[in-house]
C-alpha cells in the first residue's frame, strides 16, 4: 500500500446568493430551521466570491481557521457545528466503504483560510458564501460526498442555497430534525442570460444588528411576520417560481420588490424596531419606481437583504440607462474611474426627460461604487497548487 500523504489540501470557491423571496426568522435556532421557504439568485462568482482552502495533516496539533488574514476563534458553535457534521459524513462513509483514502484523515486537525473579495458583514450575503464554501471544501478534503443543505444549513441558513448555481429555493421542511430543510436548483444559471445583478454599495460598514439577532427578537415580537410565513409565502414561491421558469421580468421584479418591502416591514414590526435601511436606501427605491414610471413599464427592481445596499436586477438592454440614472443621483466622488466594478457597461447619455421625471436633488458620494455582475454556477474546485491560500506549513501564505 502507497504510504499516506502528510496532508490533503483542497481550495474551492462558492458564490453569494440574493433571497428574491426573503427568509426570516427560525422555527429551530440550533438546527437553523426557517418559519418559511425562500429563493434566491446565485450571482457569478467573476465578481462576488469566496475562496476557501482546508488542510489536513497529522502534524496539526489543533484545528485553526483565519478568515481575511485575521486567526478566528475555531469555538464558534456554528463552525464547530459544520465541522462535526462533515467528520460524522466522513467517519459513515468510511465505515460503509472499504478502505479509506485518506485512513487517518478523521483523527488529524483541520486548518481553514477563507477570503471574501467583497465587504464582509455588510448585508452582501458573505456568511452564505462564507460557509457554503467551508461546507464544500470540507466535504472534498474529507472525501464527503453526500449533500450539503444540512452541514451549510447549520452554519448560517441562507448558504444552503449558496451551494447551487442559477436560481435556488430552499425548502423550509416540516421534520423536528430538519432532514428535509434542503435547497434545490429551480433553474441553473443558464436559463436566464438577459438577466443583470447590480449591487449598489452604499455603506461597507459592519450592520448594527445582525441577522441573528434581529431574526430572533423578530419571531418573538413581530405579528406580521408569522402571517408573512403562514399566509403570504407559500403562493409568493410559486408565483416566483412561475416568473423565472417563463423568464416573465415585470412580474419577477414586482414580486421581488414587494417581498423586500415586506420582509423590512416585520423588521420595523419589531420591538423595539429594527432598521435596516438609511437615507440613501431610500432615495434609490424612489429612483427605481420613478425610472419605471417613467418607462411605463418594470425595468428595474431593488431588494434588500439585512442592510443598507441595493441589489437591482433588470435586463441587459437597460444596464446602461439606469447606470447613468444613478450617476445622476448619486454623483461619484473621487472615485469616478472605478465606481464601476464587474461587466462593462457602455457609458449612455441621460435623456432631459428621464432626468426630469426622477427630480431628485443629487446626492454626491451616496453611492460608493456599483458590482455590475450576472447569474453565476455553484461552487466550483480550483486545481492549481498556487491557488491554496495555506502553504505547506498549513499557514496562511503571505499576501502578494
Amino acid at each position: 500500500m502507497a504510504s499516506e500523504k502528510p496532508q490533503a489540501a483542497v481550495t474551492c470557491t462558492a458564490p453569494v446568493n440574493i433571497a428574491v423571496i426573503k427568509y426570516w426568522g427560525k422555527r429551530d435556532e440550533e438546527l437553523v430551521l426557517p418559519i418559511n421557504s425562500s429563493l434566491s439568485v446565485t450571482l457569478h462568482q467573476d465578481q462576488l466570491k469566496t475562496t476557501t482552502t482546508a488542510v489536513i495533516s497529522k502534524h496539526f496539533t489543533k484545528d485553526r481557521i483565519w478568515l481575511n488574514g485575521r486567526e478566528e476563534d475555531v469555538g464558534q458553535p456554528r463552525l464547530q457545528a459544520c465541522l462535526r457534521e462533515i467528520r460524522c459524513l466522513a467517519r459513515k462513509r468510511r465505515d460503509s466503504r472499504d478502505g479509506d483514502p485518506l485512513p487517518s484523515s478523521l483523527s488529524c486537525k483541520v486548518h481553514v483560510a477563507s477570503v471574501n473579495n467583497f465587504p464582509t458583514a455588510a448585508g452582501l450575503a458573505s456568511s452564505a458564501a462564507g460557509y457554503a464554501c467551508l461546507a464544500y471544501t470540507l466535504a472534498r478534503v474529507y472525501g464527503v460526498e453526500s449533500d450539503l443543505s444540512e452541514v451549510a444549513r447549520q452554519g448560517s441558513g441562507s448558504a444552503c442555497r449558496s451551494l447551487y448555481g442559477g436560481f435556488v429555493e430552499w425548502q423550509m421542511g416540516e421534520q423536528a430534525d430538519g432532514k428535509d430543510s434542503i435547497a434545490r436548483q429551480v433553474a441553473p444559471e443558464s436559463h436566464w442570460p438577459e438577466l443583470r445583478v447590480l449591487i449598489l454599495v452604499v455603506s461597507a460598514e459592519k450592520k448594527l444588528t445582525g441577522s441573528t439577532v434581529g431574526m430572533r427578537a423578530s419571531v418573538e415580537t413581530s405579528p406580521l411576520l408569522r402571517f408573512r410565513a403562514e399566509s403570504v409565502v407559500p403562493a409568493r414561491m410559486a408565483e416566483m417560481a412561475r416568473c423565472i421558469r417563463e423568464r416573465d421580468f415585470p412580474s419577477f421584479a414586482q414580486l421581488t420588490m414587494k417581498d423586500s418591502n415586506q420582509f423590512h416591514a416585520t423588521c420595523l414590526d419589531t420591538f423595539p424596531p429594527i432598521l435596516y435601511l438609511n437615507a440613501i436606501s431610500w432615495r434609490i427605491i424612489h429612483l427605481v419606481h420613478r425610472f419605471n414610471a417613467h418607462h411605463g413599464d418594470t425595468k428595474v427592481a431593488y431588494t434588500f437583504d439585512a442592510g443598507p445596499n441595493a441589489v437591482i436586477f433588470t435586463l441587459d438592454d437597460t444596464v446602461a440607462e439606469f447606470v447613468a440614472a444613478v450617476r445622476h443621483g448619486f454623483p461619484p466622488g473621487s472615485n469616478g474611474d472605478t465606481f464601476l466594478k464587474g461587466l462593462q457597461v457602455r457609458p449612455a447619455p441621460l435623456s432631459a426627460e428621464l432626468q426630469a421625471a426622477l427630480a431628485m436633488e443629487p446626492t454626491p458620494g451616496g453611492v460608493k461604487y456599483i458590482i455590475v455582475t450576472q447569474v453565476g454556477p455553484g461552487p466550483q474546485i480550483l486545481h492549481d497548487p498556487c491557488a491554496h491560500l495555506l502553504g505547506p506549513d498549513g499557514l496562511p501564505k503571505p499576501a502578494a
